[in-house]
């Protein structure tokens, strides 16, 4: 019999992390006061400061960070400036290829590929998020790839997860996603993954988001409903429930005054959203259609 696999003291903080319960991974961290290795009190202190990031509370990060922090937690810094910046954020990207070009650990790749989705460089966060071969990364990219409509090619990746851990909470929400985008009978699959990791871990709004979203690929709006208000019991600025219940609204047709609510919220709660992004360009776009085939700029053959 060969010698017991060590235990990952870190096991529950990162999988509280994973499944968006931000608050008891900080909980978990903080009962870990002596932890075996110096490297595993790093990534302690990383799933840590990523937790109050998650919590929008960028200023614990902004004031503990500092030039005599370790090199892997330095970029978590970055990403804080970048999330809590409004307006032009050239600075701190420029500072973040900087860094690049200069330094290499898994944080600054992590960040660098979560700054990158945020700017819709999909392709850039694609290729550095290559250069890491962990769990995460692999999540990472194949949220990219289905951003890309590349499910061929998540699926791929989704079979390197398996293959590396099967049983993983990242390798579970992966194949959640995955079968969301696959869409049809994968639908009820991928309730399933989030329902088996509410019954271990508790609900989340990450979770409880997840389940919406099979739901109302199931035209089950209310079920939908069900799980976004308690999603909106736990967190009412998260903005990924926010955005559902736009997305919901429409198909429940109340009216556009309750969509219209949910869509104030999370303009005033997350300006930067891509979703609100996307709907500021699209509704650009149809400005300047309009002007286009406005009967001023018309001419009339005589």
């Amino acid at each position: 019999m060969g010698p017991q696999q060590d235990v990952d003291e870190l096991f529950d903080v990162k999988n509280y992390f994973y499944i968006g319960n931000y608050q008891q991974c900080i909980n978990e961290a903080q009962k870990l006061r002596k932890p075996s290795t110096p490297e595993i009190a790093i990534q302690r202190d990383i799933f840590t400061y990523r937790s109050y990031i998650a919590q929008n509370k960028f200023l614990v990060v902004l004031d503990e960070i500092h030039g005599a922090s370790p090199s892997e937690i330095e970029p978590l810094k970055i990403l804080a400036e970048y999330l809590s910046t409004k307006g032009s954020k050239e600075n701190i990207l420029a500072q973040l290829n900087q860094k690049i070009d200069t330094t290499y650990n898994e944080t600054l790749v992590l960040v660098a590929g979560i700054i990158f989705i945020n700017e819709n460089n999909y392709d850039g966060a694609y290729r550095i998020l290559h250069s890491l071969e962990s769990l995460e990364a692999m999540a990472f990219i194949i949220h990219v790839l289905l951003k890309l409509d590349r499910t061929d090619l998540a699926i791929k990746k989704l079979k390197e997860m398996q293959e590396k851990d099967d049983d993983a909470t990242l390798t579970q929400l992966a194949q959640a996603w995955v079968h969301i985008a696959t869409g049809g009978d994968k639908l009820q699959d991928a309730y399933y993954i989030y329902q088996e990791l509410v019954d271990k871990y508790g609900s989340t709004p990450l979770l409880l988001n997840g389940q919406a979203v099979t739901f109302i690929g199931q035209g089950k709006y209310e079920e939908a409903e069900a799980a976004l208000q308690e999603a909106l019991d736990k967190d009412s600025n998260n903005p990924e429930t926010l955005v559902n219940m736009v997305v919901l609204e429409r198909h429940l047709e109340k009216g556009p005054e309750i969509a219209n609510r949910y869509l104030s919220q999370l303009k005033d709660a997350n300006p930067d959203h891509v979703f609100i992004k996307d709907l500021k360009q699209k509704e650009s776009d149809f400005s300047r259609i309009c002007q286009l085939y406005h009967p001023s700029n018309m001419t009339i053959p005589v």
